[in-house]
């Protein structure tokens, strides 16, 4: 196809799909024409073509505040996703083509072949920094059009949480359906405090169809940049909401609003009413309480030489009854048994899982690195033609026992489904890891502390 009938085709795409006006098409088929001429090559030269074709930052913020006055917060997200994904910024068709599958304990499990795996915490707490340009890391809005990180076609929407600028974009390798992250405007560190919780309840009742979450603010058991307040959401209902409480305890402020231990493998207290003042209340009380909690016979140290160590994930959804806020209580300390961190995936697992325990795996969808789709179809291999584990998958000594009793003992007959649910086992065992409350015993006592009875 020669470089006209390109051009040609995709100024048609761009009217059809990305509101290219009419009276602009032969300016962006110029505009294109340079770009193809430029030596750009391939998804950089992609980026490129479809910014050039995608709306003003401006003209797309106005159609979703438009849409969000007229037809409300579904409507306007629904918009600002497909067009996302039409500009191809959302790499859509990456995405689906991720492994993906819901195992018998009521875990989520991905493979994630479209983004490279995350080792070094030290990254995170410098917010993966950005050389040139305007932007002080990868998720400032300064991002917006940036050609040199492929942001070229990124476009974000404004929002106000609480009075205060933030704006929201979508994930380009979205973990989940519709996974976007409300930023700060304002390049300022992860933080969670009362506000917070304010801020979260304040987007799901302008999004009530997503859910919304914060990391911990802290490195390894928080997200990849903690240099700029975020939060993350979208549209997926996660195996943490589905849960169900296991142990009810009563405020004694607000006895009539719903507080209880989760049935989950980590350590989660649910709150639930339609009053937003008094889950904020609760969530903040709990908060602070954590932070400065110790118990050293159980390894909770909450301050030492190192720093801080106590911290909270919330996530919130709203739902017909109101509100429900879990608030899931996190520790990265760690020791010489365990330097990656004693509330961390334990050793035993790090071939299947050493990157950070964040929000979204907290919460029961786990992002497993891309490299396992090889490393894992040669252990299945090697387990259904009956041979031994060579020395150079010796990391996978776990994984081939395991799967290797689920398949011959005749519980699982497909070797791809004893290797699902295998993938399922870890990762549930590497949530109850990150419990900092190994019995119900102790979570009781703390949330006595807290001014529950139970």
């Amino acid at each position: 196809m020669d470089i006209l009938t390109q051009i040609n085709d995709l100024i048609e795409y761009a009217q059809k799909e990305l509101n290219l006006d009419e009276r602009d098409k032969l300016y962006k088929a110029n505009r294109l024409l340079e770009i193809m001429e430029s030596g750009l090559e391939g998804g950089e030269k992609e980026d490129a073509i479809y910014g050039e074709l995608s709306l003003l930052p401006s003209a797309v913020d106005k159609t979703f505040s438009s849409i969000l006055k007229k037809q409300g917060g579904k409507a306007a997200t629904d918009w600002l996703y497909n067009y996302c994904v039409k500009n191809m910024y959302v790499k859509k068709a990456v995405l689906d083509k991720n492994p993906r599958r819901d195992t018998s304990n009521g875990l989520t499990i991905t493979i994630n072949k479209a983004k490279p795996e995350f080792r070094d915490p030290k990254k995170a707490v410098q917010g993966n920094s950005v050389d040139g340009g305007f932007c002080k890391c990868v998720i400032c809005r300064e991002n917006e059009g940036f050609g040199a990180k492929n942001k070229r076609n990124l476009r974000t929407v404004s929002l106000k949480l609480k009075g205060k600028n933030w704006f929201w974009q979508y994930s380009p390798y979205g973990y989940f359906n519709e996974h976007g992250i409300a930023v700060n405007c304002e390049h300022t560190p992860m933080h969670v405090d009362r506000r917070t919780f304010e801020n979260l309840i304040d987007f799901v009742d302008k999004f009530p169809h997503y859910f919304i979450g914060c990391n911990a603010a802290l490195p390894r058991i928080g997200g990849s940049v903690l240099a700029h307040d975020h939060y993350q959401g979208g549209g997926e209902v996660l195996p943490l909401h589905k849960a169900k409480i296991k142990k009810l305890i009563v405020d004694k402020k607000y006895p009539e609003v719903t507080v209880g231990i989760l049935d989950w493998p980590g350590t989660v207290i649910r709150i639930k009413n339609d009053s937003k003042n008094k889950i904020v209340d609760i969530a903040d009380r709990i908060r602070t309480a954590w932070e400065c909690y110790e118990n050293a016979a159980l390894g909770i140290i909450p301050v030492d030489k190192d720093g801080v160590h106590n911290a909270v994930s919330p996530t919130v959804i709203k739902t017909s009854a109101g509100y429900e806020m879990n608030v899931i209580l996190r520790s990265n300390i760690t020791n010489e048994v365990y330097p990656d961190g004693v509330f961390h995936a334990h050793p035993e697992y790090h071939a299947i899982k050493k990157e950070s325990i964040g929000l979204i795996e907290a919460q029961g969808l786990f992002i497993l690195p891309g490299r396992l789709d090889d490393e894992l179809n040669e252990v299945k291999k090697l387990i259904t033609d009956g041979k031994p584990l060579p020395e150079e998958y010796s990391q996978f000594a776990l994984v081939y026992k395991e799967t290797k009793q689920l398949y011959d003992s005749g519980k699982y007959t497909d070797i791809h489904t004893a290797m699902w649910e295998e993938l399922g086992s870890i990762c549930y065992r590497i949530l109850e890891n990150t419990a900092v409350f190994k019995n119900e015993t102790d979570l009781i006592d703390f949330v006595k502390q807290v001014g529950f009875k139970a």
